[in-house]
Order: C-alpha cells, then structure tokens, then sequence
C-alpha cells in the first residue's frame, strides 16, 4: 500500500487569472472563475487554511476580494511586488507550519517554477487544477473535528491577540496575566478520539516521538485501566484555542510511563508545555512515583527536548526503568525524573483530573 501523502495545512493562491478570471489592474472589475469559492469553502470546512501570494496593488487586491466575499478566509495574506517564495515561506514561518504542509496554486509555469526552486517542499499546482483539489488525498483529512472547522478562526484570534501583545508595554508574564487563559485537562472521551489523533498527526515540533496513533489503538488504551488518555484544551478572552494537547500515560506501581507528550505550536509562547509537565509531575510526586518520558528526536522537535529538560528530566538511568518493556519504536531514547512537588502555575488558571487517587 503507498504511503499516505502529508497533509496540506495551508493553500496560498495567486489572485490573477487563478482566482479571478483575468487581472485586476486591468479590469476592476473580474469575477472568480467558476467553482473557486466552493473550493475555498470546502477546504476551509477540512481545516485547511488559505492564504494569498500575488503580485498585485495591495489595498486594491485586497478591497476587491471583500467586494467578491472571500477576504474573510485569508489569513495573513501576502499581496506586493516582490518574489512569490518569499512571500510562500513568510506565510509558513508565520502560521509556524513545515514547508511539506504548504501547497501554492498559480497560472504561470515560471511562477511555480520560481517557487520550487527557492521552496522546493512546498507543493505547486496548476491554476486549471483547482478545481480538483478538493478531490485530492493530500486535500482530504480522514476525519473533521470541531477544531478543524474553526481553525481559520483560531488562528485570526491569534494574529489579534499577537497584535494587543505587540502595544503591551510590560514584561511577557504581566501579558499573559491579561488573556485570562484558563486550561483544562480532561480524561479523553469517545468524542475526543479523533481530535487526539489529529494532534499526533499535525503536531511535529511539539510532538515527543512523532508516532502517530490511530483511532483503533486509542480506543484500545481508553479501555485499558492502566492507562491514561488525556486532552488539553485552551482558552483566554480572545476565544478558545481548541484542543491543544494530549498526554498518553500509562501508570504502573512505582514509576509511570509518559509514551506520549504532544502539544500545539500555536500555544507554546503561553509556555502551554512547561504548565502540562508540572501538573503531571506534580500528580507523579503525589503518588509516590517515578517519571520516565519516551522521546525520539526528529529535526523539528527540539523544543519537546529543551521542555523535558527544563522540567527535570534526564539521561540518567534508575532501577525503575527495569518494570518498563523496550520501546516499541527505533529511535526511543528514555528520560528520567524523581517526581517532586510543583507549584500551580501564575499565568493561568488550571483545571484538571486526580490522576493520584486513580
């Protein structure tokens, strides 16, 4: 069977002759070609985000995709003179996203070709292809969740909330302190199986081991009582951030086993994972047991690895590494943590299970 291709996150498109039929310095007046908006609508229905990168009068380009309806479904869109890969991996650094996620659609070849050359993981496609996008498995998640369906609205909160913290005169923590963030760890339900499994898909640079668990084997831990499956959502005065971590535990008598830490890009300025890993450790000191955490590192994870260490956790080995199997993945390096007492965090309010009295 051939491997399933990686999915888009992003889809930048070129407004002349790609959106709109003709161009827009010539013809103020251009209409979409046929079919377009229902692309745009059906993929951002997926999750996926859109975005723009043409060579185009800003505010005029701009103006004419709210006269059309569309603007509202642009997110950091890139409208100037200058080169369409500059403009491509601004909107992947900005949205923080792998060049691999990120598709571009425009009708000149030597477009594309410029594109590949200086992006060569971003995905180029034919204007007369788009159409058929929706159709294609790169454009096509197995499973909607409530949080793919609103991502693009997420993410225009963030660029609002990025815009009040960049007027905050004060330090980070003071800021934060301003969102009234309140995060809540919750024990996974049947509903939330499938926005776990899109975490461990999506996430890559706060993801621990990069495996991706289906919804088959996370059922299957759901009914194992010696396992913890674990969701975390996020929310401040801007909106909700969705789910924004899992945590897959599994807990034996004197040491529990962290197979699994994963955590959204989007939250890591709240300092989202050092909170998680201080509550679990936290619940480890209450429960008299050791922390061993599963981490295989991958070229996009290194901040997963500064987070553990910044916890505590080390190469050092212990006896309690004895009650736990060889890791099941090439790769797997083992970390070790004596769990003791952490303080509540100060920059949001937390809500969560007794994994201790479990």
């Amino acid at each position: 069977m051939a491997d399933k291709p990686t999915l888009v996150k992003c889809l930048v498109w070129d407004l002349d002759n790609t959106v709109w039929d003709g161009t827009l310095l010539e013809d103020p007046n251009v209409d979409l070609f046929p079919g377009i908006r229902d692309v745009i609508v059906e993929l951002d229905s997926r999750g996926i985000l859109h975005s723009v990168s043409s060579k185009n009068d800003h505010d005029l380009a701009w103006q004419h995709l709210e006269k059309l309806g569309l603007a509202e479904y642009f997110v950091h869109p890139q409208i100037s003179w200058g080169p369409k890969s500059e403009a491509v991996k601004e909107i992947a650094d900005r949205l923080n996203f792998a060049q691999t996620t990120v598709a571009f659609i425009d009708d000149l070849p030597t477009e594309r070709a410029e594109v590949t050359y200086h992006a060569p993981d971003v995905r180029c496609y034919a204007a007369d292809q788009a159409a058929s996008l929706a159709g294609l498995p790169e454009f096509s998640p197995e499973t909607v969740t409530v949080d793919a369906r609103r991502r693009r609205e997420m993410y225009q909160a963030g660029f609002r909330r990025d815009a009040e913290k960049d007027t905050f005169k004060g330090p980070d923590e003071d800021f934060l302190r301003t969102l009234d963030l309140v995060m809540e760890i919750k024990r996974a339900d049947e509903e939330d199986l499938s926005r776990v499994e899109e975490l461990t898909l999506r996430t890559s640079q706060m993801n621990a081991t990069g495996v991706h668990y289906s919804d088959a084997t996370l059922r299957g831990l759901l009914a194992d009582p010696d396992h913890e499956v674990l969701t975390v959502t996020l929310t401040d005065r801007f909106g909700p951030h969705g789910a924004v971590g899992v945590i897959l535990l599994e807990r034996h008598p004197d040491v529990w086993h962290l197979k699994l830490l994963a955590t959204s890009c989007r939250v890591v300025t709240f300092g989202a994972g050092a909170v998680i890993l201080n509550w679990l450790v936290d619940q480890a000191a209450r429960a008299g047991a050791h922390l061993v955490a599963d981490f295989r590192p991958t070229d996009r994870n290194r901040m997963m690895d500064i987070a553990y260490r910044f916890a505590g956790f080390t190469d050092e080995s212990c006896t309690c590494l004895t009650a736990l199997p060889a890791p099941g993945e090439e790769g797997v390096q083992r970390l070790h943590l004596l769990a003791t007492a952490r303080e509540a965090p100060t920059t949001m309010r937390l809500t969560s299970p007794e994994l201790a009295e479990a």
